[in-house]
């Protein structure tokens, strides 16, 4: 299992990738992003990933805003992050959570 996680905020998102034989506190993968140049955390995850090259088994996200109802209007970004949308966002092709 493959766990993506990310601090999306206004300035910049950092994201990792994260594997149980690595442990917690072991990204084996990892890179920070200037978020206002990404339309989009679908698009800025889809950059990252192809670059990491590795698939994807469950993701989580802190974000700069309040979720409600699985979405959430990112602080000082024209994003809208959504649940749904990203449960069917992914660089194989598969989609479903």
């Amino acid at each position: 299992m493959i766990l993506l996680a990310g601090d999306i905020g206004g300035t910049k998102t950092d994201l990792a990738l994260f594997s149980p034989e690595r442990g917690p506190r072991a990204p084996f993968a990892e890179a920070t992003f200037p978020s206002a140049q990404y339309p989009s955390l679908e698009a800025l995850a889809q950059e990252f990933l192809l670059r990491a090259r590795s698939p994807v088994s469950a993701a989580c996200f802190g974000v700069a805003g309040p979720v409600t109802d699985g979405r959430a209007r990112i602080t000082n970004l024209p994003w809208v992050i959504d649940e749904r949308r990203l449960c069917k966002f992914s660089t194989s092709g598969r989609y479903g959570c």
